[in-house]
């Protein structure tokens, strides 16, 4: 691993805007909390992973795999990470480099790539992603990526973050970095207003970012940018001229945050956009910073009143579900923001939520969950598939909310499931989207489908005409 991936994976660990390092000391804040990868079991969760997943939604980039061409797969809609424009970010660009790259480097094939990419689509900037095997053969990105900016007058940046680096949270951030040290700030915004956020740590999961925009152009409120879900580059590169910052998911990427908070004093908090208590809350606090950073005062006058609105018609649309599911239990694996964001907006629907993991999340997840849960909030680390099949099986939930690896833990328990992860086909943020999240529960665990795949099959039933002859 090169000096200075290291020196950017210390800088990572040693992150302020976390409570557990507050805690620790020099030495121990410098090794981090990640746990450390298993040889042979990275698929799906390296740091290269984590770092294409919180750029890719950046929708009008080029985004370039400097790597064998696996390491790209799919990148058309595999996130459903929605854009109200451009397409650029779901096409695939690799080098795919071959062994006689491995044995000669592959720099050379990587300036050809992004002068192809920058003569065919000409993006406003194009990112480059270090990949495992090109940074062990000693391929140096950060030069080419220099030489190619000088060469084409466009920005490219790399984005250092090889799967060997450690696991995909890790990642998340180092992708973070990058915008860090070569994107935010680079470009003077055109207008500027007191109204005027970020929204980091969104990345637009089936267009949620557009059922909480339409809120916030109601309140006046200026979206500078998101980052990363439908994001332009030049916002982002403009963003810090904002007013303040939501942070959606701190475990992604705090680290944007915390280092805009210091180098341009923008104040941020975290944030929730599921469920109606949530919602109104996250509005309120825009509201507040906006105030205290020179907004007129009446802002937040016309933010209660919006709320008050809101709410109650939700309230008016959810009333005839809460009737039917009240008393439900539901499992909930996810992690991260989610662990108790969705929490708090199902036990709003009258459901009983009988455990949430908290693999992905921070210790202040962990808290908020024992907040809105109580002391005995049932969080589980790692739960197995065969423990989910025992908890569904034993009938101790009557539903199970998780992504898509899950799914076929509660098909085998003949169990309704439904989607909570990035893969899913509906929003579920904001009013609206508490709404839709509610409809889609009641559909997956009133299909007539579970009580059919419950019951006896026809040859397993015994005619008591046959016994009795």
């Amino acid at each position: 691993m090169s000096a200075s991936l290291n020196a950017k994976i210390a800088q990572v660990f040693d992150e302020p805007g976390c409570d557990v390092n507050q805690a620790k000391g020099e030495k121990e804040r410098k090794k981090g909390c990640t746990k450390q990868l298993t040889p042979g079991a990275a698929a799906g969760g390296c740091a290269f992973d984590g770092a294409k997943i919180a750029l890719q939604p950046i929708v009008d980039v080029a985004h370039l795999v400097h790597g064998p061409i696996a390491c790209e797969g799919n990148s058309w809609d595999n996130r459903h990470s929605a854009s109200s424009g451009p397409q650029t970010y779901r096409t695939g660009f690799t080098t795919d480099i071959n062994e006689f790259d491995v044995v000669y480097g592959g720099e050379k094939r990587l300036f050809k790539a992004i002068r192809e990419i920058v003569e065919k689509v000409d993006p406003p900037a194009v990112f480059v992603y270090q990949t495992c095997v090109t940074a062990m053969i000693g391929d140096d990105v950060d030069a080419v990526c220099k030489r190619a900016s000088e060469k084409f007058g466009k920005p490219v940046i790399p984005v250092n973050s090889p799967g060997f680096a450690g696991p995909k949270n890790l990642g998340n951030k180092l992708g973070a970095e990058a915008l860090l040290d070569h994107v935010i700030g680079t470009v003077e915004p055109e207008l500027s207003t007191p109204y005027d956020i970020n929204i980091i740590g969104e990345y637009n999961l089936s267009g949620e970012l557009w059922q909480v925009k339409p809120l916030l152009d109601a309140l006046g409120v200026r979206i500078v940018s998101c980052i990363s879900g439908d994001g332009r580059y030049n916002e982002i590169a403009s963003s810090h001229r904002a007013r303040a910052n939501m942070m959606v998911c701190s475990k992604s990427m705090i680290n944007v945050a915390t280092r805009m908070q210091q180098r341009w004093g923008i104040p941020y908090f975290e944030g929730s956009f599921y469920g109606i208590s949530d919602m109104s809350m996250t509005l309120r606090e825009i509201a507040r910073l906006l105030v205290e950073r020179g907004a007129p005062a009446e802002l937040q006058g016309r933010t209660e009143a919006l709320i008050v609105a809101e709410e109650a018609r939700a309230w008016e649309r959810i009333r005839a579900y809460r009737e039917r599911l009240a008393g439900k239990k539901v499992l909930l694996i996810t992690g991260g923001v989610k662990s108790w964001s969705v929490v708090s907006a199902l036990q709003e629907a009258g459901l009983e939520v009988v455990g949430t993991s908290t693999k992905k999340s921070t210790k202040e997840d962990k808290e908020k969950i024992k907040e809105i849960m109580g002391d005995d909030a049932h969080m589980i680390d790692d739960m197995t598939p065969r423990e989910m099949y025992a908890m569904l099986r034993d009938a101790k939930a009557d539903i199970m909310l998780s992504g898509g690896r899950s799914q076929f833990v509660a098909l085998k328990a003949r169990m309704p499931w439904m989607d909570i992860n990035q893969e899913r086909h509906h929003a579920f943020a904001g009013y609206e989207g508490m709404v839709t999240m509610v409809a889609e529960i009641d559909k997956a665990l009133f299909n007539p489908v579970w009580r059919e795949v419950r019951s006896p099959a026809p040859w397993e039933v015994v005619d008591p005409l046959l016994v009795e002859a």
